[in-house]
């Protein structure tokens, strides 16, 4: 069977060749990346460098995608060394492969984590937002060290060659399954968002179809989510089978009204929390800050993690941060390192 690699889920939209389609887009780039990031004196102790903060998208895709894996699996798929897909950890269903624990008991959340290393104090962050824009992933995908835990939305023209990639370059994977945020429909993570006060069946299917879109990921992630990690009634479900599939969940922002924590000690799914969200204020000053502090959380509780979005600041300032970071005492390990076992 061809990797996986080489069969991309969806094809390139065809380049545009109007003038003034062109004229505006430069316009628009050039209007985006202007600015220059400013370092701050206090904490970090990192060259500044001027990298632009974009905007983020208000609104996800608004159509569903075709399914990306066509092809049957039926033995092991590796990018480079890294596994991408295992048919002992696959349920073949209409959508697409679906992660499961194996007959021999291996789970999806051990068997696609990255290579961890040992150290006292361990910091894990996610960047977020991969197979939103090739473009830019490829770019953060090139400046990352592997350690760094890369999270995927289940939209995307590409995204299981971007996943592949990302995973021969040593780089452990989640995916970001949709989930309605407070100020929905203002925010909307989509088409096939999961939702507070529906049915479970409803929300069931949604969560397949996210679970579908690739594979070779370790585990979950919320992609907005506020409003949804707070429903108790609609959450349970989702994390039951998360646990049944063999992957852990990872709150990334859920905000002081989540119930993840205590769902997730319930329902006997393995977990873990942001300790810092690194680009609220995308600035390079900032981010630094916050990564400071991250190094605070990790030495008063032994360990920490920090999620921010794939903006270049971002990837700037987190890729000069972690250069120096074993020297001052911590070390980079993926999340599957540092989430709950369930009980």
């Amino acid at each position: 069977m061809a990797s996986l690699s080489d069969n991309p889920a969806f094809r390139p939209l065809g380049l545009a060749t109007s003038a003034t389609v062109c004229f505006l887009a430069a316009g628009a780039l050039t209007i985006t990346l202007l600015g220059s990031a400013r370092h701050s004196g206090a904490g970090l102790e990192l060259t500044p460098l001027a990298a632009p903060a974009p905007v983020l998208p208000a609104r996800a895709p608004t159509t569903e995608p075709a399914a990306p894996v066509s092809d049957r699996i039926d033995k092991p798929v590796f990018a480079g060394h890294a596994l991408l897909a295992d048919p002992a950890l696959i349920e073949t269903s209409p959508q697409g492969p679906l992660p499961r624990i194996a007959d021999d008991g291996r789970k999806p959340m051990a068997a696609y984590a990255a290579p961890a290393a040992t150290g006292k104090l361990r910091i894990a962050v996610l960047v977020a937002g991969f197979g939103g824009s090739a473009t830019a992933s490829s770019n953060a995908l090139a400046k990352l060290p592997a350690a760094i835990t890369l999270g995927f939305t289940p939209y995307g023209a590409d995204v299981q060659n971007l996943v592949a990639r990302a995973r021969e370059a040593g780089h452990e994977v989640v995916l970001e399954v949709p989930m309605e945020p407070f100020d929905y429909p203002d925010s909307d993570p989509g088409p096939n968002t999961l939702r507070a006060e529906v049915d479970e069946e409803s929300n069931g299917r949604k969560l397949s179809w996210a679970l579908s879109r690739f594979t070779g990921y370790a585990g979950v992630t919320n992609l907005l989510g506020q409003r949804f990690l707070a429903d108790e009634t609609a959450l349970a479900p989702v994390f039951t089978q998360l646990a049944r599939r063999g992957l852990y969940f990872y709150d990334k922002d859920g905000g002081p009204q989540s119930l993840s924590a205590s769902i997730a000690g319930r329902t006997g799914t393995a977990f873990a929390a942001a300790s810092a969200t690194l680009d609220a204020a995308p600035s390079a000053a900032e981010i630094d800050k916050q990564l400071s502090a991250l190094e605070d959380a990790a030495s008063a509780h032994g360990s920490a993690v920090g999620t921010a979005f794939l903006y270049p600041v971002s990837v700037e300032r987190i890729t000069l941060w972690a250069k120096g970071l074993s020297g001052r005492g911590f070390v980079l390990v993926p999340i599957s390192a540092i989430v709950a076992a369930p009980k």
